[in-house]
């Protein structure tokens, strides 16, 4: 009797499993029986790749670049932050070409002959100060993105904030207060620092978002921007 009751036992609990199983083999590819997205760390970082290529608003040189970073970089660029909105020629609903204006109500066409080529003006932090402009994140001849900065210079800028170029160094003090003119930014603003730039959130970015998304500006158009001496031209190919 002992023995019958062992293998009735364990004929239960071999049917339960076979049901587990089927269920399991049969619920939706990529969903849990619960209905929730159950797709692995690999699946969810191949999406993100495919939606940035998908979503990238200009063509992209691959020439030499890990193809998976720039559509990882391309995803946090467009996506998640969008950097156009800030470095484009202007406020989020002028970097669309004429016609294409979802803010209109139409589709939405980026402007690729301005993508990421700065222009923007944030004004002066103070009347009578330096104007803070946005900066060109467009690849120069060297390839290199953001003004030629090396992957490492633009890890320090997104981490620390740091104007590597010093175009608003902060204003000298007289005897009265700061001696405010057209070049400088007076304090308490400090003028080693990018002033609008959302950094002090962007610093939190891993190491590896960093490094996708600047392969993803070293595969971007090169945008001239304006003539030389401005800080915002960029020497093409």
């Amino acid at each position: 009797m002992i023995h019958r009751k062992h293998l009735k036992t364990l004929g239960m609990t071999i049917a339960i499993a076979a049901v587990s199983a089927v269920m399991l083999t049969h619920s939706p590819k990529g969903k849990a029986a619960n209905g929730d997205d159950d797709r692995t760390g690999d699946e969810d970082s191949e999406s993100r790749i495919q939606k940035g290529f998908a979503i990238a608003p200009v063509t992209l040189n691959l020439q030499h670049k890990n193809r998976s970073l720039v559509g990882l970089g391309s995803y946090i660029v467009n996506a998640n932050v969008p950097c156009n909105e800030c470095h484009g020629a202007g406020p989020a609903l002028n970097q669309f070409l004429p016609g294409d204006n979802p803010y209109f109500g139409q589709t939405a066409v980026i402007d690729p002959a301005a993508y990421l080529g700065g222009g923007r003006s944030f004004g002066a932090p103070v009347t009578g100060s330096a104007v803070i402009i946005s900066r060109n994140l467009t690849p120069d001849k060297t390839g290199l993105p953001a003004g030629g900065h090396t992957f490492g210079e633009f890890v320090q800028i997104m981490r620390t904030g740091v104007d590597l170029d010093h175009l608003h160094p902060t204003c000298a003090t007289g005897s009265s207060g700061p001696i405010v003119n057209t070049g400088c930014i007076p304090a308490p603003f400090n003028g080693d620092l990018l002033q609008t730039m959302p950094w002090p959130g962007l610093r939190n970015l891993t190491n590896h978002d960093l490094r996708a998304i600047y392969e993803y500006l070293s595969a971007v158009p090169c945008v001239t921007g304006p003539s030389a001496p401005s800080p915002r031209h960029n020497d093409c190919l």
